[in-house]
């Protein structure tokens, strides 16, 4: 017989402003925006203090400071973040058997048969009460048999506290529920269960699961199912070193310096851009130089969690220039990135300024209609059609 399912959601509380809490204390119950400093910038996270005068993720700057004039805002710092990340992943890494880090702040764990040998509960408050001796970090979990209960289960929980749903009583703990808490509810969908007078839960789980195929297609059978409780996906175990990446073989082997670093600057873009259509970050950076006779060079560097152009392609063009010393003809050179993860959306709001961010989505947008050479910086230009990527 098999064991039932112990499904854990991990989320550490305003992840952003308590890690600057734990640099300076005098911001301790007081209300704060991380996020772009300047008027035009936008908030990437907010105390709960803030959260009081109606302040939330991705709202402008300029709106939150009218809503709340005494708020802080902070600009953030990638660096500090990462480094948090990493020292709590070390934590659950040590201590349970399945785990996947869906982004920069939040974990799902599999704890399943665990309760043969002690409780899952006790086990999971143990691991969130050591991860806040280790890091400082309060951190809320929900607990269930499935991923979508145990993450709504946590949402509910929230701040720095835990919710168990027993088995058997998934649609009773949602049925009162707004349907935005369902994971994949986004604002287009929520408008449209409302318009079908669906704002609760409880609603969605009392409709025919063949009407909401066929308002919704295959995305209204899932939110059924996930209304009532229901969601088979499983937690998927984190590969740290999981990466994308590009290479490319001359036809002709060549020591053109210039050339070598305008491909190189054309290769991190677009890959770059890939990072960004998953919705992904990096956080390391390889570059791989092959020479005429095979010789095979790499040279890595870890980096801040990031997917912006302006950040990257120079740490490249760096790495390219510390690793080519060699006077060789030069066969093959590649880039890879790796320590991926969820949350590019979450560091872009207070990692660049609006008109970078406003590059980005332009220059996207343009690379998915047109294709992802149908724009880049001007020094790739003359090299677009010399070389063959593989």
């Amino acid at each position: 017989m098999m064991s039932e399912r112990s499904i854990v959601h991990m989320d550490l509380d305003t992840f952003f402003v308590s890690c600057e809490r734990l640099i300076d204390s005098r911001l301790v119950g007081k209300p704060i925006l991380v996020g772009g400093t300047s008027d035009r910038g936008v908030v990437a996270s907010c105390s709960y203090e803030a959260r009081l005068f109606g302040i939330h993720s991705a709202m402008p700057i300029r709106m939150a400071k009218q809503l709340c004039p005494e708020a802080i805002v902070l600009r953030g710092n990638t660096a500090v973040y990462t480094q948090y990340s990493e020292s709590i992943t070390q934590v659950i890494k040590e201590m349970v058997p399945v785990y996947e880090k869906t982004s920069i702040d939040e974990f799902y764990i599999d704890l399943t048969g665990m309760d043969r040998f002690f409780k899952c509960h006790q086990f999971t408050l143990e691991l969130k009460k050591r991860i806040l001796k280790e890091t400082g970090l309060p951190i809320s979990f929900g607990l269930s048999i499935n991923k979508t209960v145990s993450k709504i289960a946590t949402g509910e929980a929230k701040p720095n506290n835990q919710l168990k749903i027993d088995k058997g009583t998934e649609k009773i703990f949602l049925a009162p529920l707004s349907v935005r808490k369902i994971p994949m509810v986004g604002d287009v969908t929520y408008k449209s269960l409302c318009d079908l007078g669906m704002k609760k839960i409880k609603m969605v789980q009392e409709i025919p699961i063949n009407m909401m195929a066929s308002v919704l297609g295959k995305k209204g059978i899932s939110i059924w199912k996930k209304a009532n409780g229901i969601d088979h996906s499983p937690v998927i175990q984190y590969q740290e070193r999981k990466s994308i990446s590009t290479e490319r073989t001359f036809d002709k082997d060549t020591t053109d310096l210039r050339k070598l670093e305008s491909i190189i600057s054309v290769m991190t873009e677009n890959l770059i851009y890939k990072l960004r259509t998953q919705n992904k970050l990096t956080a390391c950076i390889t570059l791989k130089i092959r020479y005429s006779d095979f010789q095979t060079y790499t040279l890595q560097r870890r980096i801040p969690y990031s997917a912006a152009d302006h950040k990257i392609i120079p740490l490249v063009k760096e790495l390219y220039k510390k690793l080519y010393k060699r006077r060789l003809l030069v066969r093959l050179i590649g880039v890879k990135f790796s320590h991926l993860l969820e949350g590019g959306h979450q560091i872009e709001l207070f990692d660049h300024n609006d008109k970078i961010i406003n590059l980005y989505q332009a220059m996207d947008k343009i690379r998915k209609r047109y294709g992802d050479r149908a724009i880049m910086r001007a020094i790739g230009i003359e090299n677009k059609k010399t070389s063959r990527k593989h």
